[in-house]
């Protein structure tokens, strides 16, 4: 049986990371690790966090046509090396991939059979507010983030390259609403 490709997208603040980790351990899948030319910082772990690699080997596996989507992002390269995806689709499994909505739109032009979820808040005045609880930036850099969000909420809905969408009101309702989607997708897939 073939495995699947799950991308989980969504803005900043929405919880992403938090029902990443809950569809992991709920579903056994494996979390796919980018590779980044950004240099570690106190507690990364290489192979875990991300494969640092300096300039010259993110390069090669670009010219490899090695990735699944690559970006720039604050002057580091980042990339999802397409090898581990394979092997854990090759072996029936579930990988998922946390990215951006330009990184799934990469995503999704190489392997169109990937299944794409966006995550939301309930109302974008739900979000701002989880932007501003967090207490970890100054209100410049959250109205920031909170512009970008808007305008990934827009692409995400305007564009074809979600299967679904989940809103995030409540925590373990959206989790296992997640999985449930992941679970179906598998069954017709045989």
């Amino acid at each position: 049986m073939e495995g699947l490709l799950l991308i989980i997208s969504g803005p900043s603040g929405v919880g992403k990371s938090t029902i990443t980790n809950r569809i992991l351990e709920r579903l056994g899948a494996t979390l796919s690790v980018s590779m980044t030319t950004r240099k570690m910082r106190p507690g990364d772990v290489d192979g875990e966090h991300y494969h640092f690699v300096d300039e010259g080997a993110f390069e090669s596996v670009v010219e490899a046509g090695g990735f699944l989507e690559h970006a720039v992002y604050a002057g580091n390269q980042y990339g999802t090396p397409r090898e581990p995806v394979d092997k854990i689709l090759a072996s029936g499994g579930v990988i998922v991939l946390e990215i951006d909505v330009a990184g799934a739109a990469q995503v999704k032009g190489k392997m169109p059979g990937a299944f794409a979820v966006f995550i939301e808040a309930p109302t974008r005045d739900a979000l701002l507010h989880r932007l501003r609880t967090r207490s970890t930036e100054d209100e410049a850099t959250i109205q920031r983030r909170f512009g970008i969000a808007q305008r990934e909420i827009e692409f995400a809905h305007a564009s074809e390259l979600y299967d679904a969408f989940v809103i995030n009101d409540d925590l373990e309702r959206a989790v296992s609403e997640l999985a449930g989607l992941v679970e179906s997708a598998m069954a017709a897939r045989g």
